[in-house]
């Protein structure tokens, strides 16, 4: 069956080459929500499921791109694993491909690393209708050019994929959270710390006047810890899947979100701009503004793009011509099929 839908994906990029006609790559659309506006006819990977590969005791799973997430996450349950990286869900429907073409990360992102740390190796079809494969399924591959990872943030610009393979860990002993009732000045100066001590800390996010600190691994360093950081512990973990997946009461709001991305050392938007959940330890900034993004007052080394539920004049405003992303998209989809309209 999937076999079947793997050749009909191919020959629909092939067709759509021949007649010159634009593609628009869909999976479960939970990221329909993003920016600016795909053009094409639509090619949906949903069709195209199930685990290839898993090999618990090599830590590497594959799978076809519209396997869901919520899928990987219950094999890997069973087996007491998770996956290395732990992209958003949004509205739970989530696929595989969607995961690696948004390129997206949860809050472990500092400490577990991102989507492209996590990938191993993907099957894609590019722009001229060619079946191809990238990377593998072990950690340690220096063959050529690492390509597979330029697919993580593309947003199915550059290719269509098939299928993709992942790093995955073993499942923490123990997980716990310190919550703290700080400041901004207080929450930015424990953060700073976060990073410096040998704490088992896997996600820092402030909202709402809190600190909330993830601690995960070995139980006995976890209660140290948390004793050592004081405050609250709970080991009800859902407020980590809240925001990851933007359900969160910071998030349920219809206005221009924005995501802003600091440099090093930073903690959150200067001046102590209103409304914003910080997470990844400082580094990362979700704030809402009706606004141009200079507002934010953002110095040298920190950016903002916009995320959800901003007007098109903003987002004209924030578009870039990158000379090596036309590289890219020429040599992957010479004849630009691939998702036309999208900024990767």
């Amino acid at each position: 069956m999937n076999v079947d839908e793997s050749e009909r994906l191919t020959a629909s990029v092939q067709y759509a080459i021949e007649r010159d006609r634009a593609i628009s790559i869909e999976g479960s659309r939970s990221k329909a929500f993003l920016g600016w506006p795909v053009e094409g006819e639509p090619l949906s990977t949903l069709g195209h499921t199930g685990i290839i590969d898993y090999r618990p005791d090599e830590l590497v799973i594959t799978a076809r791109a519209g396997t869901s997430l919520s899928e990987l996450d219950a094999a890997l349950n069973d087996e007491n694993q998770v996956l290395a990286c732990d992209p958003p869900r949004f509205d739970g429907a989530g696929t595989l491909g969607g995961a690696i073409a948004a390129g997206f990360s949860g809050p472990g992102r500092p400490w577990h690393g991102s989507v492209r740390d996590g990938l191993l190796g993907v099957e894609l079809v590019n722009g001229v209708g060619e079946r191809m494969q990238f990377g593998g399924q072990v950690m340690k591959n220096v063959a050529g050019y690492d390509v597979s990872r330029l697919m993580v943030g593309a947003r199915g610009t550059l290719g269509l994929i098939l299928s993709a393979s992942l790093k995955v860990l073993p499942r923490p002993q123990c997980t716990r959270t310190v919550v703290v009732d700080v400041d901004g000045t207080e929450a930015c100066n424990r953060s700073r710390q976060l990073l410096r001590k040998p704490h088992p800390v896997s996600g820092a996010c402030y909202v709402g006047n809190r600190l909330y600190i993830r601690l995960e691994g070995d139980e006995e360093a976890v209660v140290v810890a948390s004793e050592t950081l004081g405050g609250r512990v709970t080991t009800d973990g859902s407020f980590w899947d809240q925001v990851r997946d933007h359900e969160h009461s910071f998030f349920r709001r219809n206005r221009p979100l924005w995501r802003v991305s600091l440099a090093r050392g930073a903690f959150g938007i200067p001046d102590n701009y209103p409304e914003q959940l910080v997470e990844w330890a400082g580094s990362q900034a979700w704030t809402f503004l009706d606004g141009d993004v200079s507002e934010l007052g953002l110095g040298e080394g920190d950016y903002a793009t916009p995320f959800r539920n901003v007007c098109a004049d903003l987002l004209k405003g924030v578009a870039t011509d990158d000379f090596y992303a036309r590289r890219l998209k020429f040599a992957f989809d010479p004849r630009g099929i691939f998702n036309p309209g999208t900024v990767a």
